[in-house]
């Protein structure tokens, strides 16, 4: 399955001059972005994990450096699940209703899943309600 993003000509225009590379398709730029974040994300968890087998954790509370090493896991996992996604054809369709994820909303989060409704609909059912996390218990099963 191929996606077909269309693109107002203010989206094009920003396209170009927002990003280094001028005329470049979107996807391209989204998958760098992805790829530029995966990187990022590698070398902090790297430097995490360094820090937290030294003696000093360079000022860092261990439970602290636990829960930032965990939100970077996360994060990563979800770069590599839309860079997967890319390579299926599937980025940017919603895998609730199945509708093109709008490029603004790809831009501003590439990791993003859903479109903005159904990712409302998902928070406002969830019995946590929308503000809460889910607890890393509630993650594990689910």
């Amino acid at each position: 399955m191929s996606l077909d993003v269309e693109l107002s000509a203010r989206d094009r225009v920003a396209w170009r001059t927002d990003s280094a590379v001028p005329h470049a398709e979107p996807m391209e730029l989204l998958r760098g972005m992805l790829e530029e974040q995966y990187a990022v994300d590698t070398s902090r968890l790297t430097r995490m994990t360094v820090h937290a087998v030294l003696p000093s954790r360079f000022g860092r509370d261990e439970r602290a450096l636990d829960m930032q090493a965990a939100s970077v896991r996360q994060r990563m996992a979800e770069t590599a699940r839309a860079l997967r996604r890319m390579s299926e054809g599937t980025y940017g369709v919603c895998e609730d209703c199945r509708k093109a994820i709008p490029l603004g909303r790809l831009r501003a989060t590439p990791q993003a899943t859903q479109c903005v409704l159904c990712e409302r609909r998902a928070r406002t059912a969830s019995p946590r309600g929308p503000w809460q996390p889910a607890s890393s218990a509630e993650a594990v099963t689910a």
